[in-house]
């Protein structure tokens, strides 16, 4: 039991700071600065700290031969395709909250994943309980109108992109965590390998209106290491832990509850006001998560 309780904890605290991470991300594109030139800079940081973090505890980082393209297909759907569809969503809709309803979609085409390639199981009250959570979460973003930005569906099918990604992402850190590999090795190799994907963005259009007084003040670095090592260091290693202890289909049904967590941090810096029917969705959605992770006597024996 006291290990079930961590593996959720560890989970919910990704979560939590992935929640917190869209608000970031919103910071920083308010402040113009391109998504070409912030990303690469994020996983970069991030990918360092990890390899001062393994030297430090002296962690092998050693990669077999036949694993590197695990490795290369990882960081392919994450970071690269999903930071860059997901930063560009949240531009798009210009909502981040919005933003975070749509990649709690994710569990769907996760379950359907983890069952064709690693056998999960799917039970009626992972289903029922999917459904439930993202009625919730649609009371708890409560869509307004007024505050969709122009390239608003535009911005919803490029999150739909971001959604295969992320479990393109789920199943590549299963197959490489059951291969043995620590979380903070599979994550460091993810964000370095990563840093090259990105850098010819980085090097054409990122640095085209560069601007030093603005790109080196603290509105922009704050964030910015907010989201290297908590969103990513921290988050990510984390996630790689839940997901070999959970699978594919079950961790990322925490997924969905990025947008309450959004909107619970919204609320509490006071960017966000929550309204009443918002709190119950918020309910909803917490309940519908609960049920997703029971397990039937007759799962659990076979």
């Amino acid at each position: 039991m006291k290990s079930k309780i961590l593996v959720y904890l560890t989970a919910l605290t990704s979560i939590a700071l992935w929640g917190l991470s869209y608000i970031w991300c919103d910071r920083i594109l308010a402040l113009g600065i391109p998504v070409e030139y912030f990303l690469p800079f994020r996983i970069f940081i991030a990918g360092v700290l990890l390899v001062v973090v393994n030297l430090a505890f002296r962690i092998s980082i050693r990669v077999r031969k036949e694993d590197w393209i695990k490795f290369l297909v990882l960081a392919l759907c994450e970071p690269f395709i999903y930071f860059f569809c997901e930063t560009y969503g949240i531009q798009f809709t210009e909502s981040p909250t919005i933003s975070a309803l749509v990649i709690a979609t994710t569990p769907i085409v996760a379950m359907g994943a983890g069952f064709l390639f690693f056998k999960e199981s799917v039970s009626w009250q992972s289903i029922v309980g999917i459904l439930v959570c993202l009625a919730g979460l649609v009371l708890v973003s409560e869509a307004r109108p007024d505050t969709s930005g122009r390239l608003f569906v535009f911005g919803i099918l490029v999150l739909l992109i971001a959604v295969f990604a992320e479990v393109g992402h789920a199943s590549c850190t299963k197959a490489l965590a059951e291969a043995s590999y620590p979380p903070t090795v599979i994550v460091m190799y993810q964000f370095l390998i990563g840093s090259v994907y990105f850098l010819p963005m980085l090097l054409t259009r990122g640095m085209e209106n560069y601007d030093p007084e603005l790109y080196l003040s603290k509105d922009f670095f704050i964030p910015l290491l907010n989201l290297s090592i908590l969103c990513s260091c921290v988050a990510f290693s984390l996630w790689a832990i839940a997901i070999k202890q959970l699978g594919v289909g079950r961790s990322s049904i925490f997924l969905a509850m990025i947008p309450v967590a959004t909107a619970l941090w919204g609320w509490i810096l006071g960017d966000e006001k929550l309204c009443l029917w918002q709190w119950v969705g918020l309910g909803i959605a917490i309940f519908g998560l609960v049920l997703t992770q029971i397990v039937g006597k007759k799962q659990r024996q076979s």
